[in-house]
């Protein structure tokens, strides 16, 4: 069996992202996997119930997803309004999906606060960013998905041709 691969609908060319737009990876192993039927696709964010556009959120200063997922760091949008339920709720929407279509790894939008892999916000709204994971790829290193932001798609992409040897060798 091939290895499945969740992907940011962004990624893909959906226009989910908080402005109205996406993000599409425009690479030739994401046309591959596609055909493959390898790719799980979704938006943890508009699961969660968020509208397209919405007003941006980040995750707060001093905050990480850890803390999140533990109940005490904050998710707030421009305005302030904390909307930390909802990112959570599509964090757990994006899980299921993930470990119902056996998905072993996942290429995720870095930056986000839910699909960020290496790097986030900052949590100022200024455009800065820090190290850090958003609450999807917290959750998902945690029930064992291999996280990967867009711009290790190589990496992924060896990562996934390893698996499938491996699995290919245990018959």
């Amino acid at each position: 069996m091939k290895s499945r691969i969740f992907i940011s609908a962004c990624l893909v060319g959906q226009n989910v992202r908080y402005d109205g737009r996406a993000k599409t990876l425009d690479h030739p192993l994401v046309a591959r996997w596609r055909e493959e039927g390898r790719l799980v696709t979704l938006c943890p964010e508009l699961a969660a119930g968020f509208p397209v556009p919405r007003p941006p959120a980040e995750i707060a200063p001093g905050a990480s997803a850890d803390a999140i997922l533990s109940g005490v760091g904050r998710i707030v949008e421009k305005g302030g309004r904390d909307v930390t339920d909802r990112f959570l709720v599509g964090a757990e929407l994006a899980l299921d999906l993930a470990l119902q279509t056996r998905c072993r790894f996942a290429l995720l939008t870095d930056g986000s606060p839910s699909c960020g892999t290496r790097g986030i916000h900052a949590g100022r709204f200024d455009g800065e960013k820090r190290t850090g994971q958003g609450v999807v790829a917290a959750r998902f290193a945690e029930a064992g998905i291999t996280v990967f932001p867009e711009a290790e798609i190589e990496a992924l992409a060896a990562a996934v041709e390893a698996a499938d040897a491996a699995a290919l060798a245990a018959g």
